[in-house]
């Protein structure tokens, strides 16, 4: 049975705990706001706490908004060895909503594994949008979440616990492709917020 821990108690933490739950896996929820994560935490085999307990899970979600996760790194520093961490973020620059804060040849994921080399860093969910992952549908289109990332098993780990929860993977490739992947995120976020496309809506994948 996997173990998943999700840090962040948002719209896309509460998803992403409904998949790895409905999927049978052992679901942690920590969030600053102890009482939220609660509320997110779905199944019988789940648990909530705050941001600083001790982490229960092999793969853990960070499920936060790119700013926040340098406070979440530190609070775990030396903590994050030998997990799958998966990074969902998007890092725009929020002043403007009109680019990304990472340098053209890099990525918030990349960023991540050199933060913590001991661990091995995915990239994942960040082009869907939470009310997508909740239905498992996007436009008549079932959801597809894209991956990238440098190890195989990790990789395979994560799908495991994504896919038995109802939603479908795709390998994107080598971590380096986190930067087309976040490319790909920022222009479906800022079509929503512009009302181009709904926030039910977005992106899918036709196989």
């Amino acid at each position: 049975m996997s173990n998943v821990t999700i840090i962040g108690a948002g719209g896309m933490g509460t998803a992403i705990a409904g998949i790895a739950a409905k999927g049978g896996a052992r679901v942690q929820v920590l969030a600053r706001d102890a009482e939220k994560a609660a509320a997110a935490a779905a199944g019988e085999l789940s648990t909530a706490g705050a941001v600083g307990d001790a982490i229960t899970g092999d793969i853990v979600v960070l499920a936060l908004p790119y700013p926040a996760v340098d406070e979440v790194l530190a609070a775990y520093e030396g903590k994050l060895d030998g997990k799958i961490i998966v990074d969902i973020t998007n890092p725009l620059d929020f002043s403007t909503f009109d680019s990304l804060v990472v340098p053209a040849d890099g990525s918030a994921a990349s960023e991540i594994q050199a933060r913590v080399p001991g661990a091995k860093v995915l990239k994942a969910f960040n082009t869907n949008f939470a009310a997508t992952l909740a239905t498992g549908e996007v436009g008549g289109h079932p959801v597809t979440v894209l991956v990238a990332g440098d190890d195989a098993d990790a990789k395979a780990s994560f799908a495991s616990v994504v896919e038995a929860g109802g939603i479908s993977v795709i390998d994107a490739g080598a971590l380096k492709r986190a930067r087309e992947l976040e490319a790909l995120g920022f222009l479906q976020l800022t079509l929503a917020a512009g009302e181009k496309v709904t926030w039910t809506g977005g992106f899918a994948v036709a196989k």
